[in-house]
């Protein structure tokens, strides 16, 4: 894998860190359990592909 395409992993590694982080924080303040298991979704989604991601490296 070439230096440029580990520096595109490296950064969609950020960006999935920063979904998951940002789905955590919500899942803080909802009380609504529709929204909270909508939210849970999202989060399992966006670690999946962090660990798709950073098996790529």
């Amino acid at each position: 894998m070439s230096p440029k395409e580990l520096l595109y992993i490296e950064d969609a590694l950020g960006h999935e860190q920063f979904l998951i982080s940002q789905c955590r924080q919500a899942l803080g303040s909802l009380t609504d359990p529709e929204l909270r298991s909508c939210v849970q979704q999202l989060e399992n989604h966006h670690q999946q592909i962090f660990n798709q991601l950073y098996q790529l490296v």
